[in-house]
């Protein structure tokens, strides 16, 4: 056999070859490459001071009390971010597929507030509610270093009552229940979570100096005085509580950023079982909603500040911890973090507010 074809075959494999590179090379230059996310400020006349999502007992107070016509137009009430400052207060919501500022009264704003903080609570410190059950910190102390905490955890439940033609109030059966020996809850917001069709509260502790620990408190029967600690973490490195939820289709899991800025989750069940752990966050030291659950497909990712730089990290939860995406702030995040539909609302430590969209759309 003569050796020519396989001289010509040599000649063609070269520029086959070529051929196939230079069509990747177009494939990659017509394919778009991800959307970075896209920041915008909002123009508001006054520095924000406070900030609430719109899973908040107060945004969803402004939703419903008719504060702005607009709120009520549909079936159902529109989600809003509530924003105010010594002068003045605003609520954010989409409209036309951005976010749009409106103005209130930061008066009728702060009279909605109000309920937040029972009386007994400790001070600034909102409660947590869910339905006919309410929970907050009372007992106002400090621990042995100084750091503010709470003696007791309180839990008030609006109990049924017979239908009557003469008004009578609604009776509430409240119960308490104290941290455990040698400790004190942390000055940080307890969370209602279910377990297995029932409630159930998460409260961070302060156990010593810079260390405290997670509890969970479960009633044991029907009766609402019955609440007991069915579960507690060892003690370690003070954790903060920054959010709740399915973060792993798996179920009822807690987000955590302890003092060493590490951020874990947790499995809630008959224990406080620690899972996948992460390095470099923050949730801040006040009573501020800094961190933001976004709900995915099998399970939720968090939103929550970056440590030491003015940013914002999108953390997958749902196969151990990983940053998917990072977005740079005009200033560190102060006064919240917020979903707001497809958007990130995040209230600046400058006063200032910033819209986010991960996708590059307006925000």
């Amino acid at each position: 056999m003569s050796d020519a074809p396989m001289r010509a075959l040599d000649h063609v494999r070269p520029r086959t070859a070529r051929a196939g590179l230079l069509g990747l090379a177009l494939l990659l230059v017509a394919t778009p490459a991800a959307a970075e996310p896209t920041v915008r400020l909002l123009e508001l006349p006054f520095k924000v001071r406070e900030m609430r999502g719109p899973r908040t007992e107060v945004a969803t107070a402004v939703a419903t009390s008719g504060l702005l016509p607009i709120l009520r137009a549909g079936k159902d009430p529109v989600p809003v971010v509530l924003v105010w400052g010594e002068e003045g207060g605003a609520v954010l919501i989409l409209e036309n597929g951005t976010v749009a500022v409106k103005p209130v009264g930061r008066e009728a704003v702060e009279d909605l507030v109000a309920s937040e903080t029972p009386r007994g609570a400790l001070p600034g410190l909102r409660r947590a509610l869910d339905g006919p059950l309410s929970a907050f910190l009372s007992g106002r102390t400090r621990s042995a270093d100084g750091v503010p905490a709470a003696t007791t955890l309180t839990f008030r439940e609006r109990q049924p009552m017979a239908v009557s033609t003469d008004p009578k109030p609604v009776p509430i059966a409240t119960a308490t229940l104290s941290a455990g020996e040698g400790a004190l809850f942390a000055a940080n917001p307890p969370r209602i979570v279910s377990l297995a069709g029932r409630p159930a509260v998460l409260a961070a502790t302060l156990t010593g100096s810079d260390a405290g620990g997670l509890v969970l408190a479960t009633r044991t029967s029907s009766d609402p005085a019955a609440w007991t600690v069915s579960a507690r973490t060892t003690s370690g490195p003070r954790p903060a509580i920054a959010a709740v939820g399915d973060f792993t289709g798996k179920g009822t899991s807690a987000a955590t950023v302890d003092s060493t800025g590490r951020l874990t989750l947790w499995t809630l069940a008959d224990r406080i079982e620690p899972g996948a752990q992460a390095a470099g966050y923050t949730i801040g030291e006040g009573e501020a909603d800094l961190a933001e659950t976004l709900p995915r497909e099998g399970g939720a990712d968090l939103a929550l500040p970056v440590a030491g730089t003015p940013a914002l990290a999108i953390v997958s939860t749902r196969d151990g911890l990983r940053e998917h995406a990072r977005v740079t702030l005009p200033a560190p995040a102060g006064t919240g973090v917020a979903a707001l539909g497809e958007r990130l609302i995040v209230g600046l430590s400058d006063g200032r507010v910033a819209a986010i969209t991960l996708d590059g759309g307006k925000p």
